[in-house]
């Protein structure tokens, strides 16, 4: 049943993309058809993790490609905040493309069927995988606002003629809503990360490639977060934020699944 809900949430996702393509050359329908495709599939979705989490003895998303299809989850709920608001509908022309892959890699990898058990116990991966994928979440839609910070600024100086036709969040809100997006994601990655370490050092296991890319994230969106506490605003922040993305990305898909065995 998980594996039947998949292909409409996987289509949904991928209507949503070409329709947020759409809009950005023409507001309007495109736009619209977009928004639903992302709220339908994100009930497909949903309802694919509950039919997982209902046929599996335990926390359902224990693996690396489970609990990629959980970050998917997280980042499209995230973005539902915002995008149902027309003037951050382009910020799906970032986020829909990217759930829709990450859909597809999680599939591939097996995440999107019934597990076997993990034998962590199900409140530390609760705690420890929910805090850490939320908080990922967070840093993802920030990368998307600071694209979206980065286009619309290089609109405004070419003073396009469709400045008025597309409509966008002024730089300020952009750049205002990237630091409380951040300010809300670290505290979560921080305790969770916590929980993570605090366990390896209870049972004695050795650090992995993957704990160390995850604290050099840490350290990286702390240093964005102390930044912008200092003044860094506009351009250099949303550099920083991308680069600070391009972390989250390497640890969700580059290293190793050898941490979920």
């Amino acid at each position: 049943m998980a594996e039947l809900l998949f292909w409409p949430a996987l289509l949904l996702y991928g209507e949503a993309a070409l329709g947020y393509v759409g809009e950005a050359r023409q507001p309007g329908i495109a736009g619209r058809a977009a928004l639903w495709g992302v709220r339908l599939g994100w009930l497909a979705q949903t309802a694919m993790l509950a039919v997982q989490a209902a046929r599996e003895d335990g926390f359902p998303w224990s693996t690396w490609a489970g609990s990629l299809n959980l970050f998917v989850w997280f980042v499209v709920t995230a973005y539902l905040f915002w995008g149902s608001r027309r003037p951050y509908r382009l910020l799906g022309l970032t986020v829909m493309p990217l759930a829709a892959a990450l859909l597809v890699v999680s599939r591939a990898g097996g995440g999107t069927g019934v597990g076997t058990r993990s034998h962590y116990s199900n409140l530390f991966l609760v705690v420890h995988v929910g805090l850490v994928l939320a908080a990922f979440a967070g840093f993802t839609l920030t990368a998307g606002l600071s694209a979206l910070y980065l286009w619309q600024e290089r609109r405004l100086k070419q003073r396009a003629a469709t400045i008025l036709r597309r409509p966008a969040p002024s730089l300020a809100t952009l750049d205002r809503l990237s630091l409380r997006l951040v300010a809300f994601s670290l505290p979560a990655l921080t305790l969770g990360l916590a929980v993570g370490v605090g366990r390896l050092i209870d049972r004695g296991d050795a650090v992995d490639t993957l704990v160390v890319a995850t604290v050099v994230t840490w350290f990286v969106w702390a240093a964005y977060l102390v930044a912008r506490l200092r003044g860094v605003t506009g351009r250099r922040a949303a550099y920083l934020a991308l680069a600070g993305f391009v972390l989250v990305i390497v640890v969700r898909l580059a290293l190793p699944a050898s941490h979920f065995a």
